[in-house]
């Protein structure tokens, strides 16, 4: 693998933002997550759960209710009041309309998907037309006396129920009538709470209506008597979240104990056809509270304030017992959050509202293998850059040379002059940027720092030359005909020639930087692209995607390397395709041409192209052979892949130089000292 001194760097202090709610999609397989700050991801379940859309967040912009409808669209109503459809193909707000209800604390889609209810502050109900272009306001429901915390529709779209605090009401879904009414017991664990909220309601086929309240409680009703029939006690605090398989014979819930419940219908004897709901599984993989489940039909969805999204494979549902029939924990976002200097060694950290740059730090020591040194200089944080405004940033980038600072919000590009005096920096910020930068998906400058490239969320790239004390605009590469999407990543030649770009779809573009034109497609493959590099010299393009598979494509000769067709005819191995986490980031050594640099979150990997394929009966992530052993043993029982699982988790790794490499980590005990105090268990013994 060859000797590095390595640059361990832990205090990017990154917290990623908790889950508020999450939306499954049976018709693409793809689920919608909000977080706490307004972000929203949408995660493709059939792609290795890649995270392959997001949208930023914003200040104003606390999520509530999330629902997809009819058309695979996408809404998200909160605490300001607005109704929210997002662009899936531009990753922008569509539009947003005030429901004129106060704060929005429910929403749900009807079954056929046509039409939008929401539940307000206020105690009303609103009922919205989805037309092809918005959404439109129909009628009110009857007004309840308290807010509206959750709403579900009956499956064949005739009642909706709606969960307020100490009762449930049952409207008409075509007179907006209230025609039933279920009171919630305040009593909790003997004792009467002041009162009960209902947190999540489900509506079944057979007029079922299932509630899970502040008061511990999972509760089954009668909806056409308005009676009770079953009473389960789950927890002794709120109960948060509830979701019900399409079949209707099982459902979730989650508790602010971080604990979720799987109830399924079973029979209650073998040879009665009379069944009923009984508690299966509980499962504790939270800290904290759940504040949202999903039921897909292979899987357990949950996500809550310890910011971990994760799916509980249910065994019985998974036919093949491949990497879906694993746990999954997903904690970081599946993009680039850190850029390098590396003429400069400098780092720069991308928060929601700002901007860090650190100078590493260095030592004279020498050791052997394996030893930690330490430091005769401290790493310097150099600059804190906060953005003005309530909108995250998007994305960021620090040019090679270290002299430029680059980063965009949903309606904002800023880029900045850095000059280094000794120890002082200073920043001037480049002023009259274009209109048509802002809302940029992706930064990247060039190797030699006097290009900048910026793919639009309007499916464009432009290219932009830096000079000493602004910048020119030298071409706009307009998106091809056919639904291409918008470009989230790019890569750049290190001699400045090729710019490669990715949408969330398939494909791949090439296009030639000097002469300002498209000039390849690479041939289109079933799963998204997760992180693009092209190689010195030889200009080979290097594309890993969510499904774990690496592919290497000659940009001159317009066609897949003798190397990427031995892969893809011998195979690999499949403890590398069984990884969970995808490959953020693909870089290169200068001087060794056969090598790949590549990380996911849980390894870094250098491909020595010169060496073997590994099969399956091959050890994969062999340990280092003995000291002892000849040059012409180890090279016969080595194989490509060298992989390292001592820097985890990785957010970040690059070459600095020919012997240097930076591992950015991200320890998630660090995370969780930052996280609010979870609910207080009693533990035996105690």
């Amino acid at each position: 693998m060859g000797e590095f001194n390595v640059h361990r760097v832990r205090f990017f202090n990154y917290v990623p933002s908790g889950i508020r709610c999450v939306a499954y999609n049976n018709q693409s397989n793809r689920l919608a997550v909000s977080r706490t700050d307004g972000t929203v991801e949408i995660y493709n379940l059939s792609a290795n759960y890649f995270q392959e859309k997001f949208f930023p967040g914003h200040e104003s912009r606390a999520t509530e209710a999330l629902c997809w409808a009819k058309g695979q669209r996408l809404f998200s109503a909160g605490l300001n009041g607005e109704i929210i459809e997002y662009d899936l193909q531009e990753l922008t707000i569509k539009y947003a309309v005030d429901a004129f209800g106060g704060p929005i604390w429910s929403m749900a889609a009807s079954p056929s998907g046509s039409q939008l209810l929401v539940g307000c502050e206020d105690g009303s109900v609103k009922l919205f037309q989805i037309t092809p272009d918005r959404i439109q306001f129909e009628r009110n429901f009857d007004r309840q006396k308290s807010r509206i915390l959750s709403l579900s529709w009956h499956p064949a779209g005739t009642h909706v129920a709606a969960g307020c605090i100490d009762y449930i009401s049952v409207f008409d879904a075509k007179s907006g009538s209230a025609i039933g009414k279920m009171l919630v017991d305040r009593q909790y664990m003997g004792v009467s709470k002041r009162k009960c909220i209902i947190w999540g309601v489900a509506f079944l086929s057979d007029g079922t209506v299932i509630s899970v309240d502040s008061a511990g409680k999972v509760q089954i009703w009668d909806s056409a008597t308005g009676t009770l029939v079953k009473n389960h006690l789950v927890s002794n605090a709120d109960v948060q979240s509830i979701a019900v398989s399409d079949q209707e014979d099982s459902f979730v819930v989650g508790t602010a104990e971080g604990t979720v419940f799987h109830f399924q219908l079973v029979s209650v004897t073998s040879s009665s056809s009379e069944k009923q709901w009984v508690r299966t599984k509980p499962f504790q993989h939270h800290t904290h509270d759940v504040r949202a489940v999903a039921h897909s039909p292979t899987a357990l969805i949950s996500g809550g304030t310890d910011t971990h999204l994760v799916i509980r494979p249910l065994m019985e549902k998974v036919e093949v017992k491949n990497y879906d029939a694993a746990l999954r924990k997903i904690t970081f976002p599946h993009r680039r959050l850190v850029s390098c200097a590396k003429k400069k060694q400098l780092l720069l950290f991308q928060f929601a509202h700002h901007l860090e740059l650190w100078r590493l730090g260095s030592t004279v020591a020498t050791g052997k293998n394996g030893d930690t040194l330490p430091l005769s200089k401290n790493a310097d944080h150099l600059l804190h850059l906060k953005t003005k405004g309530p909108e995250n940033i998007i994305c960021s980038s620090i040019s090679p040379c270290g002299g430029w600072i680059a980063c965009s919000t949903a309606s904002r590009f800023f880029l900045y002059r850095l000059n280094y005096e000794h120890d002082n920096i200073s920043l001037q910020r480049v002023s009259k940027m274009p209109v048509f930068l802002r809302s940029a998906l992706q930064i990247l400058f060039s190797e030699d720092s006097t290009k900048l490239f910026v793919a639009s969320n309007q499916r464009s790239l432009h290219v932009i030359r830096l000079l000493e004390g602004g910048f020119k605009h030298l071409h706009t590469f307009q998106p091809q005909s056919g639904p291409v999407q918008s470009a989230c990543l790019l890569a750049v030649s290190p001699d400045g020639a090729w710019l490669a770009a990715s949408g969330a779809a398939a494909g791949v573009l090439v296009y030639s930087v000097r002469r300002l034109k498209l000039h390849c497609t690479v041939p289109a493959y079933n799963f998204p692209v997760t992180a693009l590099g092209i190689a010195p010299n030889t200009n080979n393009l290097v594309i890993a995607h969510s499904d774990q598979q690496v592919f290497e494509y000659s940009i001159p000769d317009k066609q897949y390397t003798e190397w990427s067709r031995a892969v893809q005819k011998q195979g690999f191995h499949h403890l590398w395709l069984q990884r969970d986490t995808p490959i953020t980031h693909i870089s290169f050594h200068p001087k060794r041409p056969m090598h790949i640099l590549l990380h996911d979150t849980y390894m870094f990997c250098l491909i020595d192209k010169s060496l073997p394929l590994p099969n399956d009966k091959t050890l994969l992530y062999n340990p280092l052979p003995p000291t002892n052993e000849s040059d012409v043993i180890r090279r016969r029982t080595a194989h490509a892949f060298k992989i390292s699982k001592k820097y985890k988790p990785l957010l970040f790794v690059d070459l600095l130089d020919e012997k240097t490499l930076v591992a950015v980590e991200r320890p998630l005990d660090d995370i969780v000292a930052q996280l609010p105090p979870p609910i207080k268990k009693k533990k035996f013994g105690t």
